[in-house]
């Protein structure tokens, strides 16, 4: 067989085992690279080059600045504003926030981009608002494909099209001009999700949901009985405490008043200095009339931005959070004595309370040596910390972790530690994409690694941000793009449609193209497609004396629309596993979104830029 055949033989297998759904996507996606190079199409290197990909590359750094946005509290802020501006019941206003959200975004850092940074958002908005993931994240996709076409940088298919008509002879296109189109396709893809969306979209969650933390912090307050009766005071300048040892307080005087802790003002960790100073924090619960005594007498302040005596905003904060661990069986601290206020073995953390069978223990003298609680298996104890001690020292074996605090601050802590260098370092990347300074690839690696250096994730953070499934499936299926120009499959097809529709006028042309990318698009990737298209379009253009421009800027609205497969594009693959979408629930809601593509890229474009 030719090597045509045996590319047309794989396509079709492989699309058969992806709307199947029974082997693994990935498998499926190795499985064509190496069916490309088995039947000689490819070389082993054209066959595997894909996972080397610079846009391969580019989409995993993406993953990396995504997960650094979203532990340093920026993502749960912008969901915040999202569900704020939404509300808890308007679906319709959930997703038209959702989808100008997104499509603003992608015009600034391309589909790729703004999908991977809002996919966490949407995802935690979703369990927020107990609503099916699938019901958001597929509009989020599509209104981001609507959304590359509002500026010359929303894809890199805008950016050869603009080339493309410049070599022409007509001009390129300007930053902004695609938004003549740009902003009818997206009015069109947000009437139809929002008319249509939810009786065309399957109602499941992906196979693994992030837990709701959005309340953890009250949960937990109120089960250890700390929801009130809790303070944390500033030492003044004039305070006596300056310069006394931490065990040098003495609340004798003020009954029904208990010392937590002493906590450094800089870096709120349990005091470790000889001395208190000036900023240092003491964490008290007990009485407020006994408090505001203590506060006059001593010179302290109440801290002004969390209300006085709220535990749940005194001890969880951007600085520091709460976690809730269990003694198991076997575990080194059964047997142990502890009491509340008790610094940890590491200095770092402090126990706030002890809980036995849900009812709070209460230590038994516990400023004696023989005093306090004996742990025992099952216990469970709340420790605060800042966030840095609690990711370090609850790797213990000798507790089991409630719920991860890693978790826990991504979601309930906006713009918490590190917040302005992630969004200076989103800035800097997309001021990076937006002026073509470096490659796409560039551009993403810098700010993965500024990420990484700035200290906002680790390495292995950085390594278990990155969904693997989508950087192998989409480097898997990106030879399929080589082996279809390499055959000159796809430039046959090509050629016989343009050959067929191109005496019928200019708007069977633009009809006929549009078919040829739209259905290539769904298979390839819409770059490959447009490069095979272009000098077609143009050539066609030319025997037909019209001008260039309404076909160029056609193929481009044809090539965003990549509506019908997952592995049409790398974004809809993202969204497939958070999603739970199987291989054949994308063309339900694309199909109708294909058509007004259509209507505008074969009529509204022509009444734009004349033949």
């Amino acid at each position: 067989m030719s090597p045509i055949a045996y590319t047309a033989i794989i396509i079709a297998v492989s699309v058969v085992l992806f709307v199947w759904n029974r082997i693994p996507v990935v498998l499926v996606a190795m499985g064509v690279a190496l069916a490309l190079w088995a039947t000689g199409v490819l070389t082993l290197g054209q066959s595997l080059g894909g996972l080397g990909d610079p846009a391969v590359i580019f989409i995993a750094s993406l993953f990396v600045v995504s997960s650094g946005l979203e532990v340093t509290g920026v993502t749960a802020w912008a969901g915040q504003l999202l569900i704020r501006g939404a509300g808890e019941e308007s679906r319709t206003r959930l997703l038209l926030l959702t989808s100008l959200l997104v499509s603003l975004l992608t015009a600034l850092i391309s589909v790729n981009g703004a999908v991977a940074a809002l996919l966490p958002v949407v995802v935690v908005t979703a369990v927020r608002l107990k609503r099916n993931s699938s019901q958001l994240l597929m509009p989020l996709v599509f209104s981001a494909h609507a959304g590359s076409m509002l500026a010359l940088t929303g894809t890199p298919v805008n950016v050869l099209v603009s080339e493309a008509a410049s070599d022409a002879g007509v001009g390129g296109f300007g930053f902004f001009e695609f938004a003549l189109v740009g902003v009818p396709l997206l009015a069109g893809t947000m009437a139809i999700i929002v008319l249509f969306g939810q009786r065309l979209l399957p109602e499941r969650n992906g196979a693994t949901m992030p837990a709701d933390f959005s309340r953890h912090a009250r949960t937990l307050v109120e089960q250890y009985g700390l929801a009130s009766g809790v303070y944390q005071m500033r030492v003044r300048a004039t305070s006596p405490y300056v310069g006394a040892a931490s065990s040098a307080i003495d609340l004798a005087g003020y009954p029904g008043l208990q010392l937590v802790s002493v906590q450094d003002g800089e870096t709120s960790s349990p005091i470790r200095r000889p001395a208190m100073a000036e900023g240092d924090r003491l964490l008290l619960r007990g009485d407020a009339e006994a408090a505001a005594l203590l506060a006059s007498d001593m010179h302290l302040a109440f801290r002004e931005e969390t209300p006085s005596g709220q535990g749940e905003e005194t001890l969880f904060n951007r600085h520091s959070g709460l976690a809730e661990v269990v003694v198991p069986p076997r575990s080194g601290l059964v047997g142990q004595k502890v009491f509340p206020g008790m610094a940890t073995e590491s200095g770092d953390l402090i126990i706030l309370a002890v809980q036995r069978g849900g009812a709070e223990i209460v230590a038994d003298n516990p400023a004696k040596e023989t005093g306090g609680i004996v742990l025992q298996a099952g216990d469970t104890m709340l420790l605060q910390g800042t966030w840095k001690a609690l990711d370090i020292h609850l790797d213990d074996p000798d507790v089991l972790v409630v719920s991860s605090p890693e978790l826990v601050r991504r979601q309930a802590v906006p713009m918490g530690p590190g917040a302005t260098q992630a969004i200076v370092i989103l800035f800097a990347m997309v001021v990076l994409l937006a002026t073509g300074l470096v490659p796409p690839v560039v551009a993403g690696l810098l700010a993965a690694g500024a990420i990484i250096l700035s200290g906002i994730m680790n390495v292995e953070q950085s390594y278990r941000a990155i969904s693997w499934t989508t950087v192998i499936l989409v480097g898997a299926m990106m030879p399929l793009s080589t082996a279809m120009v390499e055959t000159g499959a796809a430039k046959l097809m090509a050629e016989y449609l343009v050959d067929m529709v191109g005496d019928a006028g200019p708007l069977a042309l633009l009809a006929g193209l549009f078919l040829l990318t739209a259905i290539m698009g769904q298979l390839i990737s819409n770059t490959a497609t447009a490069l095979i298209v272009i000098p077609i379009g143009v050539a066609a253009a030319t025997a037909m004396g019209i001008s260039p421009r309404p076909v160029l800027m056609s193929t481009a609205v044809a090539a965003a629309g990549a509506f019908i497969t997952p592995i049409a594009t790398p974004t809809n693959l993202m969204v497939m596993g958070p999603g739970g979408y199987a291989f054949n629930d994308y063309w339900k809601l694309g199909l109708p979104l294909l058509i007004w593509f259509f209507v505008v890229s074969v009529f509204i474009v022509p009444l734009i830029w004349r033949f």
